[in-house]
């Protein structure tokens, strides 16, 4: 009994935590309907502000607090002036892409800055703990949740007395209104950034020193949290995020009494996915609330996409099958063939995203489940590398689409929210499936690549193999895309009410497209499994998939020609300049917020 009392104080604990990230993208999402996927980053700054405070400064626990709340509210006042405000009259998914190409820059910044290596935060409380009926509590629990009720309080009284929280409300409920009435919507933008990043600075700095260690992957998973709170409570719904907060702390708390904590994070995202399919506005989102608008369709970004001729097709073709032939470095050709399989990704997403308007956050899941396909039906089935990568290609396009089926009814971010859980669940399975998957270990000795009985085994041999089949998924999606089912494709995404008026099964062209993408995805994988001869459920990760929605958006959305360009030019500009190597997430971070910003349709062009 006294251990279950513990896992319910330590719920709401944890709970109050997500909380002050929640709360913050409440409010912003309340106000510019966006969901902010830098609030995690913002989380990881204040976690190391408060690290350099404590440990170097050695400032009292009040002062540092205060500190982390002014830091973190300047960098978000910065992200807000500099990264969001130029986006206000672009299409809606731009702002969304760039919370991310932010979190990218934030993120590196901060490992460049302090390493990847964790550092201890000690707390700076007396390490005692209260006994409470059969369980006990310490200081730093009562801090958070002084600090969670006392920003909650705070909050309210903002919102409720105040003329700029009153402004808060007004833009909520209807931006267009409240300009007209006068508001300055662009200082409540201010003020609504500042207080989410100082609630986020002050939940990274607590967490640090809840956990006694801080370090730079942290960011990730504070924004999903952060994120499965706010839609689990409804989106925009400060209320609604506290409640969703400590609901989610509570469910991880329990699933970990239950089930071990490998289990944590795998019971959040089937809260949100649950939630989603069930009540997509959220448990506490008003009946009456509008469905949300789509993120692409007819709010892409218009352009006249660039035709290249056929015949320069074709050179270019020719060109890269017959460099083997010429005295080019292992290298060169190495990075080739990973641009190729990130080609094939892309291909996949540009398929799902550009052209049915499905902006998929989880792609990597796909390329997961075809490696793994492949390298079980290598291993255990002793089945031929040709066709265990086939049967990856083809288990990737059937169990995906079964499982991204729910997220079909669902429009604007819950899409892309969904599809990131699902992506994280994907991963977590593996992680826990160990009697298939080899959990944690991961799967080693794959065979290698090998066609027809014969191993390839030169990096020629895998250079032509990997071109090869990028080649032939390409023309097969242009074809696809010529047809009256690409056609029809596009119609749902330009408009999915007057697409479904003409008699268009929305959700069953939506399968068609993951089927056909989750195929390409899966050879990718399966391809990956055999050239790596190792894999585990981190070697497919949601760095992957923003990797391949910054190729895509490169290329311009639903364009086949441009996913490959853009494959080559993400994977092989960074190789050019090696001496950058450690700045190339960095680099793709900076790629993708100078794209959304100046050329939102890509290189080549939207189609």
């Amino acid at each position: 009994m006294s251990s279950w009392l513990d896992y319910t104080i330590n719920g709401l604990i944890v709970g109050n935590v997500y909380a002050l990230v929640a709360v913050g993208l409440a409010l912003i999402f309340g106000v510019s309907r966006l969901i902010n996927f830098a609030q995690g980053s913002i989380y990881l700054v204040g976690a190391y502000i408060g690290w350099v405070a404590v440990v170097q400064l050695h400032t009292p626990l009040p002062l540092t607090i205060i500190v982390v709340a002014v830091a973190a509210a300047i960098v978000g006042l910065i992200i807000e002036r500099f990264g969001l405000r130029p986006l206000q009259n672009s299409v809606r998914i731009a702002p969304l892409l760039a919370t991310i190409g932010i979190s990218f820059v934030l993120d590196q910044l901060v490992m460049l800055t302090f390493s990847p290596n964790p550092r201890a935060l000690p707390s700076q409380l007396p390490d005692v703990r209260f006994q409470v009926g059969g369980g006990t509590i310490g200081p730093l629990d009562l801090l958070i949740a002084g600090v969670g009720l006392t920003s909650a309080l705070l909050l309210f009284v903002f919102l409720r007395y105040s003329k700029l929280g009153w402004a808060v409300r007004a833009a909520s409920q209807d931006r267009d209104a409240a300009m007209q009435m006068g508001v300055d919507v662009n200082r409540v933008n201010q003020a609504v950034f500042g207080i989410a990043a100082a609630l986020g600075g002050v939940s990274g700095l607590l967490v640090g020193m809840y956990y006694n260690q801080i370090d730079t992957a942290m960011s990730l998973q504070a924004t999903l949290k952060g994120v499965v709170a706010e839609v689990v409570g409804g989106a925009g719904n400060v209320p609604g995020a506290v409640i969703g907060s400590l609901l989610l702390g509570l469910v991880e708390s329990y699933g970990v009494a239950v089930f071990g904590t490998s289990y944590r994070n795998l019971f959040a995202f089937l809260l949100l996915v649950i939630v989603l399919v069930l009540r997509p506005n959220g448990l506490f989102a008003s009946a009456r609330q509008a469905p949300p608008e789509p993120l692409t369709g007819t709010f892409i970004a218009p352009s006249r996409p660039v035709r290249i001729p056929r015949w320069a097709l074709l050179i270019a073709a020719g060109v890269f099958a017959i460099l083997p032939f010429f005295p080019v470095s292992f290298y060169v050709l190495q990075t080739l063939i990973n641009a190729w399989l990130l080609g094939m990704l892309a291909l996949s997403l540009t398929l799902v995203a550009g052209t049915v308007g499905q902006v998929s956050l989880g792609h990597a899941a796909l390329l997961a489940i075809g490696a793994y396909t492949s390298a079980l039906l290598s291993l255990n089935f002793s089945v031929p590398v040709g066709l265990a990568i086939i049967g990856g290609g083809l288990m990737s396009a059937a169990l995906g689409t079964a499982l991204i089926s729910p997220s079909f009814r669902l429009r604007g971010h819950y899409v892309s929210i969904a599809t990131l859980a699902i992506g994280e669940i994907v991963s977590l399975v593996i992680l826990n499936w160990e009697s298939v998957t080899r959990g944690p270990i991961g799967i080693s000795g794959i065979p290698p690549l090998s066609l027809f009985g014969y191993d390839l085994i030169s990096p020629s041999s895998i250079y032509w193999f990997s071109f090869a089949v990028m080649v032939v998924l390409a023309l097969l999606q242009g074809r696809l895309l010529g047809s009256h089912l690409g056609r029809s494709f596009r119609a749902i995404r330009d408009d999915d009410i007057a697409a479904r008026a003409y008699g268009l099964s929305l959700n069953r062209y939506k399968s068609l497209a993951f089927i056909f993408g989750g195929f390409a995805a899966g050879v990718s994988g399966g391809i990956a499994a055999h050239l790596y001869s190792y894999i585990n459920h981190e070697t497919f990760n949601t760095q992957q998939s923003i990797l391949a929605l910054t190729v895509v958006i490169l290329g311009g959305l639903g364009n086949v020609v441009g996913a490959i360009l853009g494959a080559v030019a993400l994977v092989g500009l960074p190789e050019v300049f090696r001496i950058a190597a450690e700045y190339r997430i960095l680099i793709y971070g900076i790629v993708l917020l100078l794209l959304v910003r100046f050329r939102p349709q890509g290189l080549l062009g939207t189609m």
